[in-house]
């Protein structure tokens, strides 16, 4: 990939179109040095954290309740398709308008774009959870903690760990177009800034920053994560 940066930059051949690895590069020295690139960026990272957990949380309950009551499943699921549906922009806009420019509205907007993903691969996951585990359950007499504890989670973690992984990269997204269109500070609104100067390099140095930061989360926190849950199917084989 750097290659072929390196190749489209010298083709072209304007620094202010499509400027080389190294001008970027040094841009991006130059906001670290200055302190900026820690402050937006952690605003940023703020915010995806806050979402990632709102959308986890809520996704995985709802999930799990429509995988295992078809009732649930019969009402929500027109709601949930709509919601699968509706454009992360309308959302956004709506979220800015009716709760207002805070971070509230940020929040949410970003949560409600990825609780209905969580929410149909875990209920994919909660249907596909084993009946005869839960036939043994029934004959030991486990209350109902002990059958979500040691029967329904360790099934659904992989499920669990899969939504985390494509859901951090989705929100992050999100969040910077929050940030672009709603708020005073982050990577979104310096990349604003500078589209409005039409600065290619320095959007160029913020996108690469954050990106940086979610592979190195998705590296040191995920990747372990998703194949620790998925160690016991391996154990069972």
């Amino acid at each position: 990939m750097l290659a072929l940066w390196l190749v489209v930059a010298w083709l072209i051949d304007n620094p202010r179109t499509m400027p080389g690895p190294g001008a970027v590069a040094a841009r991006l020295g130059h906001i670290a040095a200055s302190g900026e690139l820690w402050f937006h960026a952690g605003m940023t990272l703020f915010r995806v954290l806050a979402s990632f957990g709102l959308a986890m949380t809520v996704g995985v309950a709802l999930g799990l309740w429509m995988g295992r009551s078809r009732t649930a499943d019969h009402w929500l699921n027109p709601g949930l398709v709509i919601a699968l549906n509706i454009p992360a922009l309308v959302v956004i806009v709506l979220a800015y308008i009716w709760i207002g420019l805070n971070e509230i509205a940020a929040i949410a907007a970003v949560a409600l774009n990825k609780i209905p993903v969580v929410t149909v691969m875990l209920r994919e996951g909660a249907r596909a959870l084993r009946p005869d585990l839960d036939d043994m359950a029934t004959a030991f007499r486990m209350s109902r903690l002990d059958r979500l504890r040691h029967v329904v989670l360790p099934q659904l973690a992989p499920h669990v760990a899969a939504a985390a992984r494509a859901g951090i990269s989705l929100i992050w997204k999100i969040v910077l177009v929050v940030e672009f269109l709603g708020r005073s500070n982050g990577v979104g609104f310096k990349i604003h800034l500078l589209f409005s100067s039409f600065d290619v390099a320095g959007v160029l140095a913020w996108a690469l920053s954050f990106v940086a930061v979610m592979l190195a989360i998705d590296l040191a926190v995920l990747r372990p994560w998703e194949a620790r849950a998925n160690r016991w199917r391996r154990d069972a084989d």
